[in-house]
Order: C-alpha cells, then sequence, then structure tokens
C-alpha cells in the first residue's frame, strides 16, 4: 500500500531556480550601475565646469579606465575563483584587444596625423615603410577591427589553452607557462620589425567612427559603454556560474581527478572558460585604448598580469562581485597615491597582498559577510 501523497504537494514539482541575487544586492549593483553610466556623464555634459557637481574629464577618464581594470578582473575571477586556473598572463589578452583596435584608430588618423600620410600610421612614415603590412589590410574598417578584438585573444587562448591542459599543466607549473607567455610577446612586441609601433606603441589618436575623442560627448559615450559591458559580464557570468556549467567548473577546482573519474571530459569545461575569460579581456582593452589614448607592449608586462591576480585576491576571489571591488580598491588608491607618494606604491601594494592572504583570506568580500 503507498503512501498518500501531502495535500498541496505536486507529484513532481519543478527544480528551484536560484535567482541570481537577492535584493539586497540587486539594489546597490543597479543603483551603482546607473549612477556611472547615466548619472555621471549627464553630470559631465550638462552641468557647468564652475560648479561644484561637474564631473570633470579627469574623472570620466579615470573611472572608464578602472571600469576596464575591473572587467579584467572578473574575467579572471572565472578562471582562478571557480575553475582554480591560476593565470599570470591575462594581461596579453587585454592588450591583443588594445592593440587590435588601437590598429583602427592609427588608421583613423589619416591626413591629420604628423606627417600626413593618409594610409601608413606615422610611426611607420618615420621608420620608412613603403607600404603596410598584410595583416594591417582592412583596419580602417571598425566592424573588422570590433572582431578581431574579440577573435586574437580567443584565439590565442584556445590554441594555448588546447595545448596546455590536453598535457595536463596546471597549477604552479601553468601560471608559470601563462607568464612566460606574456613576456615572450612584450619582447616581440617591442620590436619595431614586427609592425606595431615597437617601444611607443600607438598614440595621438584623433577619432573613432568619426567622432572626436576629445569631444566630451565621446568621452561620456565611452564611460557609459565601458559600465554596460561590466554590467553585462556581470550577469552574464553570474548566470554561467549558477547553472549546471558553473557546478562542473567548481567541481575542477575542487577535484579534477574525481570529475574525470565520473566521466567528464574537463579539458573542454576549462577551455571553454579559459577562451571566454580571454575574449572578455579583449574587449575590456579595445575600450580601454580610446579612453586612456596609448597603448604600449608595457601592458603586457608580467608584472601587469600578477597585479590583476591580486585585485582578485584582495577583492575575494571566487564571488564576482569581490573582484570588482579589488579593482576599483587598488586602482583608485593607485591614483591617489603614486601621485604624493610614487616611491611607496609598490610597497603599500605588496603589504596589501600580504595582510589580505594572511588576515583576510576571503577578501573584502569575505569581510563583509562575516560582519553581517
Amino acid at each position: 500500500m503507498t503512501a498518500a501523497m501531502p495535500v498541496g504537494i505536486p507529484a513532481s514539482a519543478p527544480p528551484v531556480r536560484r535567482p541570481l541575487w537577492p535584493r539586497s544586492v540587486w539594489i546597490p549593483v543597479l543603483g551603482a550601475y546607473a549612477a556611472i553610466a547615466v548619472i555621471m556623464p549627464a553630470l559631465h555634459l550638462l552641468v557647468p565646469a564652475s560648479s561644484a557637481l561637474h564631473v570633470s574629464d579627469y574623472a570620466v577618464t579615470l573611472t572608464g579606465k578602472i571600469l576596464c581594470y575591473a572587467t579584467v578582473a572578473l574575467a579572471m575571477d572565472l578562471v582562478w575563483g571557480y575553475t582554480g586556473i591560476l593565470s599570470l598572463g591575462h594581461g596579453l589578452f587585454f592588450a591583443l584587444g588594445g592593440y587590435a583596435m588601437g590598429m583602427y584608430l592609427m588608421r583613423a588618423i589619416g591626413k591629420d596625423g604628423v606627417y600626413g600620410d593618409p594610409l601608413l600610421p606615422d610611426f611607420m612614415v618615420f621608420l620608412d615603410w613603403k607600404e603596410l603590412p598584410w595583416y594591417w589590410h582592412g583596419s580602417q574598417h571598425f566592424l573588422q577591427q570590433a572582431v578581431l578584438v574579440v577573435a586574437a585573444p580567443a584565439l590565442l587562448a584556445f590554441l594555448f589553452g588546447w595545448f596546455a591542459f590536453k598535457s595536463r599543466i596546471r597549477g604552479v607549473y601553468f601560471s608559470i607557462i601563462t607568464q612566460a607567455l606574456t613576456y615572450a610577446f612584450m619582447l616581440l612586441f617591442f620590436r619595431n620589425q614586427t609592425g606595431f609601433g615597437g617601444n611607443n606603441g600607438f598614440t595621438d589618436f584623433k577619432r573613432i567612427l568619426g567622432f572626436p575623442l576629445a569631444s566630451p560627448v565621446t568621452r561620456a559615450v565611452l564611460l557609459s559603454l565601458s559600465a554596460t559591458l561590466l554590467f553585462g559580464a556581470l550577469i552574464g557570468l553570474r548566470a554561467l556560474v549558477l547553472g549546471k556549467l558553473g557546478r562542473v567548473l567548481t567541481a575542477i577546482r575542487d577535484a579534477e581527478d574525481r570529475l574525470r573519474f565520473c566521466g567528464y571530459d574537463s579539458v573542454r569545461f576549462k577551455l571553454f572558460a579559459w577562451t571566454l575569460s580571454a575574449a572578455i579581456c579583449g574587449l575590456a582593452g579595445a575600450l580601454y585604448v580610446p579612453q586612456v589614448g596609448i597603448i604600449n607592449p608595457g601592458e603586457m608586462s608580467p608584472a601587469n598580469s600578477i597585479e590583476i591576480a591580486i585585485w582578485v585576491a584582495i577583492g575575494g576571489r571566487g564571488t564576482l562581485l569581490g573582484p570588482i571591488i579589488g579593482a576599483a580598491l587598488v586602482n583608485g588608491l593607485k591614483s591617489v597615491l603614486t601621485a604624493a607618494f610614487p616611491n611607496l606604491w609598490l610597497f603599500a601594494l605588496g603589504l596589501s597582498f600580504i595582510a589580505v592572504t594572511r588576515w583576510m583570506p576571503g577578501g573584502v568580500i569575505g569581510l563583509l559577510r562575516r560582519w553581517r
């Protein structure tokens, strides 16, 4: 004799869907997005410069730069915080996206350059190049370069990850070879013969899609786009890590051997997360370059990639919101301290990382959770 089902409960209840965040998180996230993407540009454009409420060009540029850095930290958290892959080469993917956009911006200078050549960028004229290299062909088209912004870092990440993950390279060995990869590309881009501006890189940009980069309206639009990219990446990755794919990635981080014994091909899942993370970094780099006005091989420095890992650790890895907070805190303090005490900034950064590792292993987010 079978037991009767309790009254009011269906025989096959649908699975409970977890919300992305509770209301206590949604409200601050949406508020921050509205403040940066809507209110800040409005104060920049509509409020006179003499008013105390006016947002200066410097504040708009600095905020846009920090938003791009926060997007990179978010992408880093996907592979390190959730998949357990510590990368020390994410600065390379960020720089490749920046170089792809920089190629378009250099071609957009045209006759307004120092040498007035409508076809060759100024640095090529200075180096006595007679024609464009084959990989520069079509770089005057924004759509082509927009595709390359994503395709270049994603393809490099896919090829590198395929061989590394198939060879079961992981842990500190994987971190070391990612650092070696970004260092090799940095040395390659430093060479004038490579065709990417050598040590100086790309600079002196004039316009994007016909709009002058010095215009306050263009700066405000780029700031809004940077905030939208960060917000969209945050929502998309949050939905990803809460789903089945996210649980598999977490299982790879915690017990990859057990996952393989259960019949899962961990290489495919790691390769997907690794490639997606690189593509997001490329988009962040593409928005970074027109706002900052320069891209050079220094962005590929291994020290920059290590700093990205520090942002994630300070904010709290495996949380998504934590790396954004960490990137904002570190780069905000960097802007202040490098102006007041330029020789002490690296010491302050190192001490903060040691303090977080020793007394705040969960980062800022972990500290806030304990307070709650």
